[in-house]
C-alpha cells in the first residue's frame, strides 16, 4: 500500500563546543574581569600610580562595552551556523544576567547607584523566570516582546553611564543636577525601569491563563476575531491512516474532473502533503493546477499576499491568514478551489489560547470563502495527516457546493 511518507524535524545540534558557546563561556569568564577592573585597586598593583580613577572607570566600561558586544555574536554565529543548542538556549540569558548583576552590585558598592534599582530589576527577572517556568511544564513557550528587547538595551546604556559617571549620591541634589553626565544617567536608567516594569506586565498578561489568572485580553480579541459567526473550535480526535486519505483524495479528483474544476493548495504546516495526496492519484494533471508550500512567513506575505498587519494583528495561526493564503493561491494558481492550512503540528510552537495541534483552515471558490479552527490530538505526524484529510474534505465540499451554484 502506497504510505505518505513524513520527515523527521531537524534536530538541534548536540555539539557543546560550538564557536557560539565558546563565546557565551567566554562572556562570563570575562565578568569578573570587569568587576575587577571596576572595584579594585590594581594600578597600583601594576605601579601605575598615575592613572587616575576616571581613566579606570573607563577601561572598566570599555570592557562591559566589549563583553554586551559578544552577546550578538554568540547568537549570530549559532543561527548562520545552524548550531542552536539547548545548552546555548540555557547559558546565554543566563550570561545576560550574570553580566547585569555583577555590574549593578559592583555599580552599589562604589556608592554610584541605590540598591532599590537593582531590587527591582533582579525581582523582574525572578518573575519571569518563574512565570517561563510554568509556561514550559505547560508546553507553551512565551515570546519575547520589543519591551524586554529595548529593557536590555538600556539597562545596557546606563550602566556603562553609571560607570564613567563620578557619583554624587553623597552631594547635595544642587550639585547631582549641575552635572549633565548624572543627569542623562538618571534619564537612561529610569527608561530602562520603566521599560523593565512594563515588560514584566506583558510576560504575566501573556501567560494570564496559564498562571489562573483567566484568559488574557489578547487571547480573547484573537479567539473573538477568529470565530466571528460565535463558532467554537472544534475538538477532532478521529485517528487518520494514509489509506483514508488515499480514498478521499481520489473522491475529489473524480468529483473534480466530472465537474470541470480544478484546483490548488496553499499549505504551511503539512508542507505539501495535501498536493501530494492529490497528484498521487492518476489522471489529478487535469484538475490539480498545483500547491504552494508557505512554511515560512515570508513566503505568505511575497507569494500569497497576506498582509503584514494581519499576520501581526492576529498571528501566523489565525482564520485571517488561512483566508488570505487561499484567496492568494487561487489567484496565483488560478483555479476555481483553493485550500490553505496554517497551524502548530509540535511538538514545540504552542502559544498561549493555541496550543500544540491546533490548525486553521480556509478554502476559497467561486461561491465565497469558508475558514474553521480546529484541535487534533496526537503526535505531529499524526497531526499533519488529520490536518491532509481534512482539508480534502473541505475540498470536496467546494467543489460539489460550486457544482450546484452553477446548476
Amino acid at each position: 500500500m502506497h504510505k505518505l511518507q513524513v520527515e523527521a524535524a531537524p534536530q538541534a545540534a548536540t555539539n557543546l563546543w560550538t564557536p557560539a558557546n565558546i563565546v557565551t563561556l567566554i562572556r562570563i569568564c570575562l565578568v569578573p574581569v570587569f568587576v575587577v577592573v571596576l572595584l579594585s585597586p590594581w594600578p597600583q598593583w601594576f605601579h601605575l600610580p598615575d592613572l587616575a580613577e576616571h581613566s579606570k572607570s573607563l577601561i572598566a566600561a570599555a570592557i562591559f562595552v566589549l563583553i554586551s558586544c559578544t552577546d550578538w555574536l554568540d547568537g549570530y554565529l549559532a543561527r548562520s551556523r545552524g548550531e542552536v543548542t539547548d545548552f546555548g538556549k540555557f547559558m546565554d540569558p543566563l550570561a545576560d544576567k550574570i553580566l547585569v548583576m555583577a555590574a549593578l552590585l559592583a555599580l552599589i558598592e562604589l556608592g554610584s547607584l541605590p540598591s532599590w534599582v537593582a531590587l527591582i530589576i533582579v525581582a523582574r527577572e525572578f518573575i519571569v523566570s518563574g512565570v517561563r517556568m510554568v509556561a514550559a511544564s505547560k508546553g507553551t513557550v512565551i515570546s519575547a516582546s520589543w519591551y524586554g528587547k529595548f529593557k536590555t538595551v538600556f539597562q545596557m546604556i546606563a550602566i556603562v553611564l553609571f560607570t564613567i559617571k563620578d557619583s554624587y549620591m553623597m552631594g547635595t541634589l544642587v550639585e547631582a543636577f549641575s552635572d549633565v553626565m548624572w543627569v542623562i544617567s538618571w534619564i537612561v536608567m529610569a527608561i530602562a525601569l520603566l521599560l523593565t516594569v512594563v515588560s514584566m506586565l506583558d510576560y504575566i498578561s501573556k501567560a494570564r491563563e496559564l498562571i489562573g489568572l483567566g484568559p488574557s485580553k489578547r487571547a480573547k480579541r484573537k479567539q473573538k476575531a477568529e470565530s466571528p459567526n460565535g463558532e467554537s473550535v472544534e475538538e477532532a480526535q478521529g485517528s487518520v491512516e494514509a489509506a483514508d486519505i488515499e480514498r478521499l483524495a481520489a473522491q475529489v479528483v473524480s468529483h473534480a474532473c466530472e465537474r470541470g474544476i480544478t484546483i490548488g493548495t496553499a499549505e504551511s504546516l503539512t508542507g505539501g502533503m495535501i498536493s501530494a495526496a492529490l497528484t498521487s492519484v492518476s489522471g489529478s494533471s487535469a484538475v490539480v493546477r498545483g500547491g504552494i508550500a508557505s512554511y515560512a512567513t515570508g513566503v505568505k506575505t511575497d507569494v500569497l499576499d497576506v498582509p503584514d498587519s494581519v499576520i501581526q494583528e492576529f498571528g501566523v495561526v489565525s482564520t485571517q491568514v488561512a483566508r488570505h493564503m487561499a484567496q492568494g493561491a487561487r489567484k496565483d494558481l488560478t483555479c476555481n478551489v483553493a485550500v490553505a492550512v496554517t497551524g502548530i503540528a509540535g511538538p514545540s510552537g504552542a502559544e498561549p489560547g493555541k496550543p500544540v495541534g491546533t490548525v486553521c483552515f480556509a478554502c476559497a471558490s467561486d461561491a465565497g470563502i469558508t475558514a474553521q479552527r480546529k484541535h487534533f490530538e496526537g503526535d505531529r505526524n499524526q497531526v499533519r495527516m488529520q490536518t491532509t484529510f481534512e482539508a480534502l474534505r473541505m475540498i470536496d465540499a467546494a467543489v460539489r457546493e460550486q457544482q450546484q451554484a452553477s446548476i
